[in-house]
């Protein structure tokens, strides 16, 4: 019986990513107008962007327990192999919500091979890992095997991204409110990355001419192996840029492939419009 992967939609992976590698999805909880909503299901990124431009704040939630309980009940029940690539523990609840309730089934079913793992990823980093290990798991490869790969994806995944609008990382509670207005002042763009599962302020860049080609130089800088590397872009309803970046990026290091997705709707609600991130890996490809 292969082994089944399990992401949430932090991943912002399509819908054709989740069919064509056999990808099973649980989404995170969106607050709009009162209203509840799942992410990837019934609501779209494009409506909390221009929710958002419109001066909105939408809110996020984790995972429910009732949500895993479901999902890994089925599975132990049916003893199949079940890995849940979760988003990183810093930015969420949702990791430690599914280890409660990994915990809470295997009193029950001892020998449930569920695993749960923290991947300290977001966005399509977190896709690009859970591709790698889907691909393995419609391979026949063991879970010892996909664990051991998807743990060297992540820990060797680059987030380098840029934001909009710094109102929307103060809003999120990442930036003062002091340093949004002084930025946006100043048509300061921040340059961030992802640090063990934080998000960290990397560099500052004035003007936006300087923007692309700056995150050119660290992804050389930091990169390794990029000719033979699925490429992630994901951008906050801004596709030109991440064409204009992907472009830029296949000129420079013609790499194997270049995936570009929009930021979904719950990890677009803290970045924004216009949020531009890229993901590779610092280390060979695997």
């Amino acid at each position: 019986m292969n082994v089944k992967i399990l992401a949430d939609t932090a991943c912002d992976l399509s819908k054709s990513h989740y069919n064509e590698f056999d990808i099973e999805m649980v989404p995170l909880t969106v607050q709009l107008d009162e209203k509840e909503y799942e992410d990837g299901i019934n609501i779209t990124p494009k409506t909390i962007y221009d929710a958002m431009r419109d001066g909105k704040s939408p809110k996020t939630s984790q995972v429910s327990q009732q949500a895993f309980k479901t999902i890994f009940t089925s599975y132990a029940e049916a003893n199949q192999p079940l890995i849940y690539l979760a988003l990183s523990s810093e930015l969420s609840g949702t990791f430690q919500a599914a280890k409660i309730v990994e915990q809470e089934i295997k009193e029950d079913y001892p020998d449930a091979p569920i695993h749960v793992i923290d991947t300290r990823c977001v966005s399509l980093a977190l896709g690009l890992v859970v591709i790698r290990a889907a691909q393995l798991a419609q391979n026949g490869e063991s879970v010892d095997e996909i664990l051991e790969m998807a743990a060297y994806h992540a820990e060797h995944m680059e987030h380098i991204f840029t934001v909009d609008d710094l109102e929307y990382l103060y809003r999120g509670g990442r930036v003062s409110k002091t340093a949004a207005f002084v930025g946006t002042l100043l048509k300061i763009k921040p340059i961030l990355h992802v640090d063990n599962g934080k998000l960290v302020p990397l560099e500052k860049i004035r003007g936006s001419k300087k923007l692309l080609n700056r995150i050119l130089e660290i992804m050389e800088e930091r990169g390794k192996d990029l000719s033979n590397q699925a490429i992630g872009i994901s951008h906050g309803d801004d596709l030109k840029t991440a064409e204009k970046l992907a472009e830029l990026i296949k000129e420079k290091f013609n790499p194997k492939e270049i995936q570009i997705e929009m930021v979904g709707s719950a990890v677009g609600s803290h970045a924004g419009p216009g949020t531009l991130a890229l993901f590779f890996l610092n280390s060979e490809n695997k």
